[in-house]
């Protein structure tokens, strides 16, 4: 099996609204996914809308959110350095990847749903044949990709973070919109856990989503079944 490029796209956003507390990158939706990739074999490209180091949301850092993988990049020197000098999306073409994965965190929100790099680069990917994950807030970024192009959200099936699970972290208050929502308005079909935060994913052709932070490394695992089929 030929090395694979994998590229992720992390949020450069962290402020929220209505209060002082920090948004970012939730770090194990990163960490989990990233080392499914290394130890398939892969090779791993970090990108960011601003690049450099994207901010990490200060709650996945805390004691009961630390994944095995969050340990293991702690050690990590190369993964540390890859994550302090992400690339700028405006630099990035689909072309030297074979697929793109979009970690969570509610930064997504603000700026990956707005961003026509981001917007353009997906879609890149799908038109080439090339596989797409989003998890948690990531699938925001597809806000962008119909702001492209009209009427594609409609009847895709999605995973994404639920209302539910907004109401039960309580941000719902702090976020311009609830994510979920705001996909099914735009005719997506959002699909959920029967169980608020349990792994949850959904594979609609080339597209992986997951719910929530749990549903990360799954995700990754899905796209890793992409690739290899």
């Amino acid at each position: 099996m030929a090395d694979k490029n994998i590229l992720m796209v992390l949020t450069s956003h962290s402020e929220m609204e209505n209060t002082d507390s920090k948004t970012g990158v939730w770090l194990g939706e990163f960490t989990d996914p990233y080392y499914e990739f290394i130890d398939a074999g892969y090779t791993v490209t970090l990108s960011s809308p601003k690049g450099g180091r994207p901010p990490v949301d200060p709650m996945s850092e805390l004691t009961e959110h630390i994944t095995g993988a969050n340990r293991r990049f702690g050690d990590d020197e190369i993964a540390k350095h890859a994550f302090s000098h992400t690339i700028p999306l405006n630099q990035l073409s689909a072309e030297v990847y074979d697929a793109v994965f979009y970690p969570g965190g509610h930064g997504p929100i603000w700026d990956l749903a707005k961003d026509n790099n981001s917007g353009l680069l997906i879609l890149e990917f799908l038109d080439s044949g090339k596989p797409v994950a989003l998890v948690c807030h990531g699938p925001a970024a597809l806000i962008s990709v119909e702001n492209q192009r009209q009427g594609w959200l409609q009847n895709k099936r999605i995973a994404a973070f639920s209302n539910t699970e907004e109401n039960l972290v309580g941000r719902s208050g702090n976020v311009p919109y609830l994510l979920q929502t705001k996909l099914e308005e735009l005719g997506a079909e959002v699909k959920t856990a029967l169980v608020p935060f349990l792994s949850h994913i959904e594979v609609d052709g080339l597209l992986v989503t997951g719910q929530n932070p749990l549903s990360a490394g799954p995700a990754a695992k899905a796209l890793i079944e992409l690739l290899q089929a």
